[in-house]
């Protein structure tokens, strides 16, 4: 539905945020803050389960709104009112959950994560054959490339453009393999803000243009008209055959 795609469009970055932030806000010492996020994220959640339920009237009838309403329900901030510690596992789950609902649900999450996750794939492998070489042609002269985890560490802080210096490869070998993480790492990046970008809606589009999930709904709504002319259009032809067959006295 055109109105689901543009809500889930406006709505993934809050939603996104709800899902993961609050698996990083648990110290006792943060309590206040702790509590303040909890409910944040949980009104968040709660408002996409409203609209979503504007949007479709049998929403909460599909199985995508049963565990949208099983999360809403489980992640409500029951340590408000009760001092239950055996609350905090089941919590920890339903915010899991939330994550999970929201990449497997969320077309434009569930593909940034896909892509993602096939750069991952590529760029792991690359650093581990990488580091491997460079360990082999280091090992024997080099202290730094002692151990293969020396060689490994290397290649990731390499890889993600930190560039500590404490491990430097000497060998001729050893720098083509740094060249190829190098540029590996660059590829990430750039894959990685693109994804973002599209995933935000931040791509460079013309003024008043529409966003491409709304393109592509908008094609798809004037297809029947396109077909519509095409066809009147080989009727007109056809029309036209057939005056120029009649004799010129008619």
């Amino acid at each position: 539905m055109a109105a689901r795609t543009r809500w889930q469009a406006r709505w993934n970055v809050p939603i996104l945020l709800a899902a993961l932030v609050p698996l990083f806000v648990n110290s006792p010492q943060s309590r206040a803050i702790q509590i303040v996020v909890g409910i944040g994220s949980w009104v968040v959640f709660l408002i996409d389960l409203v609209v979503e339920r504007r949007i479709d009237s049998a929403y909460l009838h599909s199985r995508r709104g049963r565990i949208d309403l099983a999360i809403v329900i489980a992640t409500f901030p029951f340590y408000l009112f009760s001092a239950t510690g055996g609350y905090a596992w089941v919590l920890m789950l339903a915010r899991l959950a939330r994550v999970a609902r929201v990449l497997v649900a969320t077309a434009g999450l569930r593909r940034f994560a896909q892509r993602l996750g096939r750069v991952a794939a590529v760029a792991a492998l690359i650093v581990v054959v990488c580091s491997l070489s460079a360990y082999e042609a280091e090992h024997a002269t080099n202290p730094g490339f002692a151990t293969f985890g020396d060689a490994l560490w290397w290649g990731v802080v390499t890889l993600t453009t930190v560039g500590y210096g404490d491990i430097v490869p000497k060998t001729t070998a050893g720098r083509l393999s740094g060249v190829a993480i190098m540029f590996t790492g660059v590829a990430v990046l750039g894959v990685l803000a693109g994804s973002l970008a599209s995933l935000f809606g931040l791509g460079a589009s013309e003024p008043g243009s529409a966003p491409p999930a709304e393109a592509a709904e908008d094609a798809r709504e004037q297809r029947p008209l396109h077909e519509e002319l095409a066809a009147l259009r080989l009727q007109l032809i056809a029309v036209e055959q057939r005056l120029a067959e009649l004799p010129d006295g008619l």
